[in-house]
């Protein structure tokens, strides 16, 4: 079996919308920088959306992170836009086992599941640009942005994904934002940014390139 998981840090506390929070995917296997906390039993946290403290803002980073990239990506990004964050957190912690989240992940797209979400927020009416990112997984988004993008009537939002993986395979980013635009009804999906985390030249271009960057 090869999968490829790339890292992004799970953190089964409560969920932050805030102006600032990294990543690894699933496919051909890759090496883990941090692994997530994990826990048999079932996560229910408070939604909490950090916000910055001296702007108003109408831009949302949300992000799902398994072993840290992914947040570091999405912390840069808020704190470069001004904007609020808030961390997906799994109902069901994902295992500290790489294979094992592996093996979840793989069932969770073949059964096109849509994992259910500890803290997901009322609602985000109040936001127009949403930033959306999470790590390859099996050669697309993992399922539980699915499960993000479907509780909300996101008519007339403009959704921006940024991902990342160990492997950068162009085809898997493409899958990736097909299954966002399938499932983000009414918004208007923009070409996502991929880039490493650490590659934060590309990031910067990439928000000036839209007009997000504060």
């Amino acid at each position: 079996m090869t999968l490829s998981l790339v890292a992004c840090g799970q953190t089964p506390a409560s969920s932050n919308i805030s102006a600032a929070s990294s990543e690894s995917a699933v496919s051909g296997r890759a090496s883990e920088s941090q692994a997530p906390v994990s826990s048999e039993d079932e996560t229910s946290v408070p939604a909490q959306i950090e916000t910055p403290e001296t702007t108003d803002t109408n831009t949302l980073v949300v992000y799902f992170s398994w072993s840290g990239n992914t947040e570091e990506m999405a912390s840069y990004i808020a704190e470069q836009t001004g904007s609020d964050l808030y961390e997906i957190v799994p109902q069901t912690p994902y295992p500290e086992d790489y294979n094992k989240t592996g093996e979840i992940a793989e069932k969770e797209r073949d059964d096109n599941a849509r994992p259910a979400i500890a803290n997901l927020p009322d609602s985000i009416e109040q936001y127009d640009t949403i930033m959306v990112g999470y790590p390859i997984w099996w050669h697309t988004a993992p399922m539980i942005i699915g499960t993000f993008l479907e509780s909300y009537d996101l008519t007339g939002k403009e959704i921006y994904p940024f991902t990342q993986s160990a492997s950068m395979d162009t085809e898997q980013f493409d899958s990736s934002i097909e299954f966002v635009r399938e499932n983000a009804n009414g918004a208007t999906v923009h070409d996502g940014l991929f880039a490493r985390s650490s590659d934060t030249a590309a990031i910067d271009a990439y928000l000036s390139e839209n007009g997000i960057t504060e």
